[in-house]
């Protein structure tokens, strides 16, 4: 049995929430909701929150028990870029790119 979460469109790089995700794939459950917990930046807190959508689902649609889950597989993808333009200088106009990501969280029971 696996659960799953996912937050799309999350207004942050996915080049910030990489690395945040590389830090809890394949740890415990609690582990990883420790690490997430005393990791700073704003990205830890998004991967965070997903993390436990997973947990909840786990426990109340498959019946799971939380102290047997591991964070099996943990991806943060690149969402739609907002593309937006800043004034430059005699007139031109430079690119802002906004970008945007979809963080996914696959929990599974140990055996």
């Amino acid at each position: 049995m696996e659960a799953k979460a996912v937050a799309k469109y999350v207004r942050m790089s996915p080049i910030k929430l990489k690395p945040i995700a590389d830090l809890v794939r394949g740890k415990d459950l609690n582990e990883a909701l420790n690490i997430l917990k005393f990791t700073p930046g704003k990205g830890s807190e998004i991967v965070e929150k997903v993390v436990q959508s997973a947990a909840a689902n786990a426990e109340n649609n498959f019946d799971m028990n939380p102290d047997n889950l591991y964070v099996a597989e943990i991806s943060a993808n690149q969402g739609p870029t907002m593309k937006r333009f800043r004034a430059g200088a005699q007139g031109r106009a430079s690119m802002i790119l906004k970008r945007s990501s979809h963080v996914a969280v696959t929990l599974k029971e140990r055996d």
